[in-house]
């Protein structure tokens, strides 16, 4: 089982980027959705435990057990997939696990080469953040996540929603800061509001000016939101200072579902000959 450790990652992240080529992480919650996005030119695979809702055609959703299944899905995509590095989302702030170090150790020893705190509370308002602190689960539990990994020299990504949670996981030791602008635009069960383009460009700008105030070494992705499509994130690189993107529904979902739906209409648009003998053998 090949693992990826933390400077290797980082090594090919570089050589990409001094290529002029812009980084992919692309999210894949099943073999098959791995196995093309590496074939693909995939530089990293990550595994969500709410992919599994896009597979089941709902939007995208938190269910049930999210590291338990994040960790069952490990053995599935490293079957088909070897040659790039899978990164797992961690939910930090799961009571049931609250060794963190342990946790980490699990998701090593499962294959995984790096982490990203996924599900994560940096988008979801101010007021479930504020309930979730009081009890000692909430974003605090992100930031030691990346911490305790920098310590582990595990790769780590960071999902951020604000300046302010990305200067704090920049000081944690974040490898990447993914500035995450809202739920995936576009497809059958897209989210359909949220930020036109241009003023999540100035987000992403704002949460990168942040995180780079505190390192300047720190790798810029983007995520979510209207950068839904390949010319959506040509349009962020040319405006901000991403150097990849961060696909979930953008790659397992939406694709999928066009993919799908043109076959089965073509299949559908082949016409019987005009004098069919159904009982002809």
């Amino acid at each position: 089982m090949q693992i990826f450790d933390r400077a290797e990652i980082l090594s090919r992240i570089a050589a990409q980027v001094a290529d002029r080529k812009a980084i992919l992480a692309a999210a894949s919650s099943c073999g098959l959705v791995a196995k093309c996005a590496a074939l693909g030119g995939a530089d990293m695979l990550v595994v969500y435990s709410t992919g599994l809702s896009r597979l089941m055609g709902l939007p995208t959703s938190r269910i049930g057990d999210s590291n338990a299944r994040t960790l069952e899905l490990a053995a599935e995509i490293r079957n088909v997939v070897s040659s790039v590095p899978v990164i797992g989302g961690v939910e930090a702030w799961d009571p049931l696990r609250l060794d963190l170090n342990a946790l980490l150790d699990k998701f090593s020893a499962a294959g995984f080469s790096g982490v990203i705190n996924y599900p994560t509370i940096s988008t979801m308002g101010e007021k479930w953040r504020d309930r979730r602190g009081r009890v000692g689960l909430g974003f605090e539990r992100e930031l030691e996540l990346i911490a305790t990994a920098r310590k582990k020299n595990i790769f780590s990504l960071a999902y951020v929603a604000s300046p302010e949670d990305a200067k704090l996981m920049a000081s944690r030791g974040a490898d990447c800061i993914v500035p995450h602008v809202g739920a995936t635009r576009g497809g059958l069960v897209g989210h359909e509001d949220g930020q036109p383009i241009q003023e999540a460009i100035r987000s992403i700008n704002e949460i990168n000016a942040a995180a780079k105030a505190v390192r300047s070494d720190i790798i810029l992705l983007c995520h979510g939101g209207a950068i839904a499509e390949p010319q959506d994130t040509y349009e962020v690189y040319w405006s901000t200072d991403c150097v990849g993107f961060v696909g979930a529904s953008s790659i397992e979902r939406i694709p999928i579902e066009r993919a799908v739906k043109t076959a089965a209409e073509e299949f559908k648009a082949v016409p019987l000959p005009q004098q069919t003998d159904v009982h002809r053998k």
